[in-house]
């Protein structure tokens, strides 16, 4: 007898449903501030008025210089910020690799592969345009990078009832992407290295796991080490991010008898809101604002760096996504999950053209030149923009399909808190909804008879009336 066909989208498990539900809440707050951050960035940065102030306060220097710390405010939510958000997504690294969809090989291929193709495939466009352009290769990374609390915003923001499987697919990827980005950052964009702060970097994080190891607990412990850890990082030359998500792959993520929730997921759901609310927010605040005029976008189509940023986000993303899910779907002789249609991987793959925090932190690195540096930025917005619209179109289109799937999923008949659809092989919840349509019927039945009396006594009364006429 053959084995039975592998779905690929398929519907996620209860406990991978609710971790979703509540990850992807939190990050579409975070994107909505996000948006609001940009916004109030371009404005920033554009109105005549406050243009000089916005130049001032970016570039302001704080910080002990004794330490190499010396930084200006941008540089603080590039390099200082941003560290929470990757410690943050080490953390959702390393329980999707011993606790979600990353942990069974076969699972895992798909976001793998999807993801992988959707980087390589916006690098090879822009270096295809810059090749064929004459441009510089050095942003080839810009338009490799999802954001997800940016996509998220725009679920939101254009309301639609996307399945949870096509949001954990998204969260999936971008967490697999981040990976990506984080190597790609510690690999091509390292400056000269200083070997006695990346060993005091690499000596602290070994005293960070062994207090984990050891059980020890306080955030008075680790805080502190933390911000030694990340200022050692940042003296190495290394980008001072790769301390984040190194301590976040450090924490566990399994738990124990004893244990409701694993230490990672604990401290993830502590330090999501910051990440998402505050530290992503304020880097946008200080990294989106570049000066955009009608001239400025005319040229980011003219440029074979910035057009390569706009066509590796738009047209790239959206072909590597989708074409790494049908490949791997081809070659592991799996189906799509009979709910979904190949135009709903299209247009997912679509929304996750969207590149917002890490394109523009890699955009920061990628070039030496102040005025390029701004122009790839601005690339990375429109870029985005133009996914993010292409996207609102093909979900649109298949919104009502979506809403259909979404009541089914919420469905909660028995009102027991868990949807009906995680129970129709539990003997109890047929129990419960036979017992829930016995009391609907004996309730039907009553009413019926109560009706039924009423008519007959309209009925007698209006024939005494008759005979009292005639006589």
């Amino acid at each position: 007898m053959s084995a039975p066909t592998r779905k690929v989208l398929g519907r996620l498990s209860l406990p991978e449903r609710t971790f979703v539900a509540d990850a992807l809440r939190t990050e579409t707050v975070g994107g909505v501030l996000l948006l609001i951050a940009a916004v109030a960035a371009l404005i920033w940065a554009n109105v005549p008025a406050l243009h000089n102030s916005y130049e001032s306060f970016s570039h302001f220097h704080l910080g002990p210089g004794a330490l190499g710390l010396d930084l200006s405010i941008e540089h603080w939510a590039a390099d200082g910020l941003l560290a929470v958000f990757f410690f943050v997504a080490g953390i959702e690294l390393k329980r999707e690799l011993v606790a979600g969809d990353l942990k069974d090989p076969k699972a895992a291929a798909l976001p793998v592969v999807a993801a992988l193709c959707g980087m390589a495939v916006p690098a090879l466009v822009y270096t295809l345009t810059n090749l064929t352009g004459g441009g510089s290769l050095a942003g080839w990374a810009v338009p490799t990078a999802t954001d997800i609390a940016f996509a998220l915003a725009v679920l939101a923001v254009i309301g639609t009832w996307l399945p949870s499987a096509l949001r954990a697919f998204l969260l999936t990827l971008a967490v697999v992407d981040d990976l990506f980005a984080i190597l790609i950052i510690a690999v091509f964009f390292t400056a000269d290295i200083d070997l006695a702060a990346l060993g005091g970097a690499a000596l602290g994080l070994a005293v960070f796991w062994l207090l984990l190891r050891k059980g020890v607990r306080g955030w008075y412990v680790y805080v502190p080490l933390a911000l030694v850890i990340w200022a050692l990082m940042y003296n190495s030359g290394v980008h001072a991010t790769i301390a984040g998500v190194a301590m976040g792959l450090m924490l566990r993520c399994t738990t124990r008898e004893d244990e409701k929730h694993s230490p990672g997921e604990d401290i993830e759901h502590l330090v999501r809101p910051l990440s998402a609310g505050l530290a992503v927010p304020l880097f946008a605040l200080f990294s989106a604002g570049v000066s955009v005029s009608g001239s400025a976008l005319g040229d980011v189509f003219t440029q074979p760096e910035t057009l390569g940023v706009v066509l590796g986000l738009v047209v790239g993303k959206a072909l590597g996504i989708f074409g790494g899910t049908w490949l791997t779907a081809r070659f592991t002789r799996a189906s799509l999950s009979d709910d979904l249609a190949w135009a709903d991987v299209f247009a997912v793959a679509t929304l996750a053209g969207i590149g917002f925090t890490v394109s523009l932190l890699i955009g920061e690195l990628a070039f030496d030149d102040a005025t390029l540096t701004d122009e790839v930025k601005a690339a990375v917005l429109l870029g985005s923009l133009i996914a993010a619209t292409l996207a609102t179109v093909l979900l649109k289109l298949r919104n009502a399909t979506y809403r259909r799937l979404y009541e089914a999923e919420e469905r909660d008949d028995d009102l027991d808190g868990i949807p009906d659809i995680y129970e129709e092989d539990d003997p109890a919840y047929h129990l419960r909804m036979a017992a829930i349509h016995d009391r609907k019927a004996a309730e039907h039945r009553r009413i019926a008879e109560l009706k039924t009396a009423e008519r007959l006594t309209e009925v007698a009364g209006g024939a005494s009336e008759d005979d009292d006429r005639r006589a």
